[in-house]
């Protein structure tokens, strides 16, 4: 079954946020309405002097920007340009598909935005130096990195008492038969 959706009848909620430049518009989960699998999708409405997410780019998602209306400034590692109504950005995974929006007009900035999903993503934002685990929003700095074996150093410890492994020393052969 089809699902349509119009811009000019959808209901926009605002998306507060801490920071007041980072407030937007968003349409309900459209994906969550028309039971998509593999996409996440809404439309958003950016408005003057606002900007979008954070500057950030994702592991494992590809994202696609369809301009419904206005214009707006769009950062990417090549530089700025402007986005106006009918263009298509295309975002792949990985540092070279960074993006950032910025509503620099007097008119509000209309776009639909789609996501893939593949269940788990990354997402790394270069200004802060933060990394986001996606859905479950765990945030952490970049700089916390550490090496693969950080406390592994003794793996034996975590295997005491089980039959067998030489940390659970000789095993009890009370009752075999001489």
């Amino acid at each position: 079954m089809a699902s349509i959706f119009n811009p000019k009848h959808l209901t926009y909620k605002l998306r507060q946020s801490p920071i007041p430049e980072f407030a937007w518009h968003t349409s309900e989960r459209l994906s969550d309405t028309a039971s998509s699998e593999h996409l996440v999708f809404d439309i958003r409405s950016l408005d003057p002097g606002k900007y979008s997410f954070p500057y950030h780019f994702h592991r494992n998602a590809e994202e696609m920007f369809v301009v419904l209306s206005g214009r707006a400034m769009l950062r990417t590692p090549e530089g700025f340009r402007e986005l106006e109504e009918g263009d298509v950005a295309f975002f792949g995974i990985g540092p070279e598909g960074a993006h950032q929006l910025y509503n620099h007009t007097e008119e509000p900035f209309r776009y639909l935005d789609i996501r893939t999903d593949q269940g788990l993503d990354v997402v790394e934002y270069p200004d802060s130096g933060k990394i986001n685990l996606l859905p479950e929003q765990e945030i952490y700095l970049r700089e916390d990195r550490v090496d693969y074996y950080l406390g592994e150093d003794q793996p034996a410890e975590h295997w005491k008492g089980c039959p067998g492994h030489p940390s659970a020393g000789e095993p009890d052969r009370s009752d075999l038969k001489e």
